[in-house]
This record gives structure tokens, sequence and C-alpha cells, in this order.
């Protein structure tokens, strides 16, 4: 047995993390990945530093098989690639097994293979009896040995088959140890054990086998984490698991979170030294090719992981950051930041404006944190809308001039007989010393509001062109007072590759929406032109 697959010999200090993204993953309901995407996180795997990518079921389906053919030119420099399929059909042989052929067709040196280990599954799923059960395993893990493959072997549903018939489960394991596998993996597949009950198991394992052992968890309970981690303290060695969690019904238990776990709270190696810091990005970079929204609240690498919002916390924090961070965050990669609301004291203004780079004269954070705790009592939200933030510290310097001011507006929304609806908008701005009169038409009072302003801006400032808008996000807040209640704006504005957002709040909606696109502007402005604001008379 092998060092490189956790077997005899290896280094008690280091653990094998397993991924199974690329096909445990995708079982996630709306999770699809291309040839293409999976081809791309293989190789950002590799260079993340896991020891093993399971790339998929080559018998399961053509998308897989093209896959292996394909990923057979990767230059991995850490990973190895896995295979992933099951035991041999009852009463075939394995040489005549066409999924056993196929894991043979993707050429990867590792195949990871699964068996039954729970009397149940035996009995009501393969329907078979507890000794040909026996015999699938071991021949076909010999099968694969003896056409040069390393084998892992996933023991399905142990925990449950362990609870059942602790015997038998155990025979399954000494059946695939005797065909060679090198690895006898515990899968925790239904996802309903909790930590002690993965601890005993485990144990009682490890009293009776002379074996590597690796751990496979769902997050049904919750727990998929937690058993990881109860079943490194009693012994596994090999990890098994999806970034961000990804995993049929409630997922697998997230390599991202486990990873941290390992490394900074149990001092136990899993990637090279430094690819910690890359764990934020990964998760990201993963996220995004599966076309699914970051959790913000994830552990460690979620934007909300360090974020500091209560004003007693940061106070706190402004003394010693370790007082509310359980770790550094720059060490997976994430960074601090402070939240502004009403729930704020001044340490949040003060560390936001140096979060921010703007610097804020003695006292102003003062009537900012009163202006912020009044607004959000009128139904502003600063959480969401760091750059209105950042302008309530700039209006607060001194000489600090706006780059425009909205006089007065209109707008009007209606249909005539036999035409399609029309809206249009008339905005007074004011530069400097001129006044400028505008009217634009948009397929709506804000879009025409928008068309309004940019116009009468442009000419002034012509970058204006540049900044649109990129988001448009409207809530209902005591939605009980229906037209009556306050309507709360976020806007994202962006130019380039750098975005920011705004709010505005109202019980008037074009009001609520033209204050968030106004302080859009206005930052786009205020951190695109190194030109001094026009002088602007007094009103």
């Amino acid at each position: 047995m092998s060092e490189a697959t956790g077997g005899r010999g290896a280094d008690p200090g280091v653990v094998r993390l397993y991924d199974t993204t690329l096909r445990d993953g995708t079982q996630r309901e709306g999770l699809t990945l291309t040839v293409e995407d999976k081809l791309l996180l293989l190789r950002r795997l590799d260079a993340f530093g896991v020891t093993f990518v399971e790339g998929g079921w080559p018998g399961s389906n053509p998308k897989d098989a093209e896959f292996f053919a394909r990923a057979r030119d990767a230059r991995l420099a850490t990973a190895t690639l896995t295979a992933f399929g099951a035991t041999r059909r009852a009463g075939a042989p394995p040489a005549h097994d066409p999924n056993l052929a196929a894991l043979l067709e993707a050429g990867t040196s590792t195949c990871t293979l699964f068996g039954k280990s729970s009397t149940l599954h035996v009995h009501e799923v393969l329907r078979v009896g507890l000794d040909e059960n026996l015999r699938m395993i071991e021949e076909s893990v010999r099968f694969l040995v003896g056409e040069g493959r390393r084998v892992v072997y996933d023991a399905e549903h142990f925990f449950d088959g362990h609870a059942l018939d602790s015997a038998y489960a155990l025979e399954t394991l000494r059946a695939a140890l005797a065909g060679g596998a090198e690895v006898l993996v515990l899968c925790e597949t239904n996802g309903g054990a909790l930590p002690w009950q993965v601890t005993a198991a485990v144990e009682a394992v490890r009293g009776a086998l002379d074996a590597p052992l690796g751990i496979h968890a769902h997050d049904d309970s919750g727990c998929a984490v937690a058993n990881s981690l109860a079943a490194v303290r009693a012994g596994v060695r090999h990890v098994q698991g999806t970034i961000n969690g990804y995993g049929e019904r409630c997922g697998n238990a997230n390599l991202v979170t486990l990873a941290a776990n390992l490394e900074l709270k149990l001092g136990l190696r899993c990637v090279p030294d430094g690819r910690l810091t890359e764990l934020t990005e990964l998760s990201r970079l993963v996220a995004e090719v599966a076309n699914l929204a970051p959790n913000e609240h994830a552990p460690y690498v979620g934007a909300s992981a360090f974020a500091h919002k209560g004003g007693v916390h940061v106070a706190a924090m402004r003394r010693s950051a370790a007082s509310y961070q359980h770790v550094t965050p720059e060490a997976v990669g994430n960074r601090s930041r402070v939240v502004v609301s009403e729930l704020s004291g001044r340490g949040n203004v003060l560390s936001k404006a140096e979060e921010l780079g703007v610097e804020v004269a003695a006292g102003a954070e003062s009537a900012v944190l009163e202006h912020i705790k009044e607004a959000e009592a009128r139904g502003f939200s600063y959480e969401g809308a760091e750059a209105s933030v950042e302008l309530l510290l700039r209006r607060r310097r001194p000489g600090w001039l706006p780059r425009f001011e909205i006089v007065d507006f209109s707008a009007t929304v209606g249909r005539r007989a036999g035409t399609e609806t029309f809206a249009e908008a008339v905005v007074k701005v004011r530069v400097g010393d001129r006044t400028l009169h505008t009217v634009a038409d948009g397929n709506g009072p804000v879009s025409a509001l928008d068309a309004a302003l940019r116009k009468a801006l442009e000419p002034v400032y012509p970058e204006v062109s540049r900044i649109h808008l990129a988001d448009y996000k409207v809530r209902i807040l005591d939605g009980a007072l229906g037209t009556g209640a306050v309507t709360r704006v976020l806007v994202t504005s962006a130019a380039g590759e750098r975005s920011w957002s705004t709010v505005g709040a109202s019980a008037n909606l074009i009001e609520a929406s033209l204050s968030a696109v106004v302080d859009g502007l206005e930052y786009g402005l205020a951190v695109a032109s190194d030109r001094p604001a026009p002088s602007l008379e007094s009103p």
C-alpha cells in the first residue's frame, strides 16, 4: 500500500483530500458541468494541491467518457485523477462486466470502486445473497488491481450497515482488502449519522482491521463536516468531499471548510505550504463555473465570514483583531470588513473610513453615524451599499463639493389610444454655475430619469458615458401598508471592471430610485475623476 493513497507508511500528520466535485458534486439539483468546465476545475484543483480528483463515472454517461479521454493529456502536478464505478454485476465475471471495462478504458492509474456494506441494501437493492455480495467486492477489486490499477474502495452506506449488522459490514471491508484495495472509505451515504456515532464506528473498524481508512460524508443532518472531523480525530487520514459542499440532496462534506479546519484547527497538513491562502478564490471560482451564487455566509470564505456589524464588536476589534475573529482572514485568502448600519457605533464608521481610505475630520464620524441611524429608521439600509456610505464620509470632508445637484424633476408615464405605454422625464440639474434643463424618454420612469440626467451631465462630465446601470433591486418594506409602504432601492453601477452599490428609500418609488441613481453617478464621478468639482452657488 502506497503513501500516496494514504496507505501504510503514510505520514500521520498529513490528510489526503479527495475531491469529488466533478462527480458527486454534479448530483446537486440544478448543477451541471460541461467537459470544458470539468477540465478547467481539474487543473485548478490540482494547482490547489488536493491529492485526488474524482473525474466522474465513465460507465454511466458519454460526457464522463469524453472527459477521461481528453484528461489523459492533462499534466497534473499534485493530484491523481480517479475514475469511479461499481462492483461487478451479480453472476457475471469481472472480465465481462461493462462497468469495469469502462473504468479500465478511462485510463486512470487509480480507480474508486463502491460496493454495498449494508445487509438491507444487499437484500433489498441488489437482491443477491450476502456471500455473493462479498465475492462481487473482492473479485472486482482484484480484477482492477490485476490490470495494474490502484483501488480506493468506497464502502457505501457503511455506517447504516454497521448499525444494522456490524459483523457483516466488517466482512465487506475485509473482502475489499483481500482484493487489494489500498484505502477503505467509510461512506456515510444517507447523511443521518451524528459525530459520536461516526467516532464509535471508526474506532470499531480500527480495532478490527489493520487498514488505512477514509471518510465520505453527506450533509443531510447538517453534520458532514463535523462527522468528517470526528473520523479524522479517530484516525482517518483520507477525507472525501466537494468544493462548497455541492452534492445530492443536502450536499457533501464541504472540502473548503474541512481544509481550513484540518490545517488551522487540527494542525494537519492537507495542501502544499502556502496554498490555503487560495481557498477563498477557489471557492468562488467553482461557484462561478457551476453558475451558482456563492454562499456569502460560508465559513472561512464567505464575504460575511469576517464582516463585523455590531458596534461593541467593532470597538473591540479596533483594539484587538483576535477579539471577534477565530483565525486571521488572510490565512484563507479572505479579508475583514466592517458593516455600517443602525447597529453601528463610532468605531464602525471610523473602521469603514480606514477600510475605504477616506480621511474623516475630527468628530465627523458621530454626525455620519447619526445620519445613518436616522436614515435606516426611514427605510435605508447601508449594509449592501458601501458607495453610499463612502459618499456620506466624503461629504463631511472640508471643502467637499458635489459634482452636480438635482434642482427639480418630473416623470410622466402614460398610454395614448392606439399606442404603447410611454415614459418621459424632465430633469433640471445644476453643475457649477450652470443650470441644465433636459428631457428624455425611457422604457419606464426610472429609465427616463436616468437618461435625462445623463443627457444633462455628459457635456460637462464625458466620463458619465462609461458609467452604466448594472443591477436594480426593489424591496417593499412593510407591505401591509399597501401602496403607502416605503420602498428601498439598491442600484449597482459599473465602469469597466469596477462596480459599486448605492441605496435610496422613500414612500415614492421614483424618488427612492432617483436617489440611488444620483448617488451612483456621484460616486462614479468622485472616484473616476481627479479634476475638482465646479464651484456651486448657494441654493
